[in-house]
């Protein structure tokens, strides 16, 4: 998988001898018209957000696939990597799936306690109110891929009470 910020070149990640392309964008991101036009075949989404739905249909479309698709991904991190998720779940390996990633867009963090997420333009180490149970999150780099989030975990959870 190969992760690279927008505005770079679509077509940058995509190696030759594949077997056709699906671009995926999201959210406000531009549509991937960047990526060669004389791809065959190509299949393009757009979507708002990686919600159950749209991933539903993401997984449809690379069921329809045939092997050596592969697989662009544009948007917010969070949704591009739940994306890539879903499509791991399909099969994909990871070097058949370009993430480009819109670093401006809200990371989204995973609450431990509730398993609830919570969106938020703080950057790591800073601290968040869980939108689940109101637990003080403290941020961090750690990403999962399986949950497409960021792990937060108890702020003060050392501190006596």
């Amino acid at each position: 998988m190969r992760s690279v910020s927008m505005p770079s070149a679509i077509g940058a990640g995509v190696e030759p001898g594949f077997r056709g392309v699906i671009c995926v964008t999201f959210g406000s991101t531009g549509d991937t018209a960047g990526l060669d036009a004389e791809v065959q075949p190509r299949h393009d989404l757009h979507f708002e957000a990686a919600t159950a739905d749209t991933l539903s249909e993401l997984r449809s479309a690379l069921g329809s696939s045939h092997v050596g698709v592969r697989l662009v991904l544009a948007g917010p991190p969070a949704d591009i990597r739940a994306a890539a998720a879903a499509a791991a779940e399909c099969g994909l390996q990871l070097e058949e799936m370009t993430l480009l990633s819109d670093d401006t867009a809200p990371r989204v963090i995973y609450c431990p306690h509730c398993h609830s997420t919570t969106k938020t333009v703080r950057a790591a180490g800073s601290e968040v109110g869980c939108q689940g149970c109101g637990t003080v999150l403290a941020t961090t780099d750690h990403f999962s891929r399986r949950l497409g989030a960021y792990l937060g975990y108890s702020a003060h959870a050392e501190e006596a009470s």
